[in-house]
């Protein structure tokens, strides 16, 4: 979203504002870092400002909306549960701001891995980093920006099915200075990539991996909100993965690169799937920022 500065309200007015809203978010169940988060992308607030209150005495505070258009804000999140970054349009990733909307997957933390499991790839195969890299379902383009940031060496390309998500992809890399790094593709998976068979060094993916039984047991912020093209993995929510076991071979270099996310409890199929093939190597499954067993890598032999 493109936001100017263009109103004006009281500290004190703000306040109240303020401490009503943190009652709301407690009453519901919502983080109240949330409502800070709020105020740092629209009052310019930072986190000890907040902290202490301490604009409670300021004469003006200067915003990108009106109080009442804020309050409208806050609303959608209280009663239609619209996650918060949807409504401020950004998400904070690695070292980078994303736009987001409605149409790409939030990008989470967790995912954030994925870059730093190229990085170990790399470093134990310097030419890696030198060849070609793919991400597949790129959606808000975190993962291609992360390759593009780390491989200043690779090509990378990002392929999504939706258009939506790759204008959203488009925006935030050329935001990031990236737009010159990275190639984007409309199609499936590696249908418009037909060109680079045999010659990618790496794939990466965070495919929809959800069993289709369990949507409806997600967050109403996520089973509401986000795109359902990108949660559902099929009846046992590896079809997106089963597929990529299955067509990665005929793209990747002898030595390239598999790395998928994956949701707790899949790690031994997915590993099985890659072995079972026979085309892969050095099957290892690693854990996300929490502990839970959220990646499988492997190698091409």
């Amino acid at each position: 979203m493109d936001f100017s500065w263009k109103c004006v309200v009281s500290g004190l007015e703000l306040w109240r504002w303020y401490c009503q809203t943190k009652t709301d978010a407690l009453r519901l169940g919502i983080s109240v870092a949330e409502v800070d988060l709020l105020l740092q992308e629209f009052a310019g607030l930072d986190r000890l400002t907040l902290r202490l209150e301490s604009f409670k005495d300021w004469p003006n505070v200067s915003m990108k909306l009106s109080l009442v258009e804020l309050d409208g804000l806050w609303r959608r999140r209280l009663e239609d549960r619209v996650p918060l970054q949807y409504l401020t349009g950004v998400t904070y990733w690695r070292n980078f701001c994303l736009e987001v909307g409605s149409g790409v997957l939030i990008p989470r933390p967790e995912t954030e891995c994925l870059i730093d499991l190229v990085v170990v790839a790399t470093n134990a195969v310097s030419d890696l980093g030198q060849g070609i890299w793919v991400d597949l379902g790129t959606g808000s383009g975190a993962i291609a920006c992360g390759l593009a940031d780390i491989l200043t060496d690779a090509s990378i390309y990002a392929v999504d099915c939706s258009p939506a998500a790759l204008a959203i992809a488009r925006q935030n890399a050329v935001k990031l200075g990236l737009a010159h790094r990275i190639n984007f593709y409309e199609g499936s998976w590696w249908q418009p990539l037909e060109h680079l068979r045999g010659r990618v060094s790496g794939m990466v993916a965070n495919p929809p991996y959800i069993p289709s039984c369990m949507i409806s047991t997600l967050q109403v912020e996520v089973r509401k909100h986000e795109p359902r093209l990108a949660l559902d993995g099929g009846v046992d929510g590896l079809d997106c993965i089963r597929f990529l076991v299955e067509t990665a071979p005929l793209y990747l270099v002898s030595g390239g690169v598999w790395l998928v996310e994956m949701m707790d409890g899949q790690g031994e199929k997915v590993a099985k799937m890659l072995e079972d093939n026979g085309a892969y190597c050095r099957v290892e499954i690693f854990p996300d920022l929490e502990g839970v067993d959220r990646f499988v890598m492997a190698y091409l032999k």
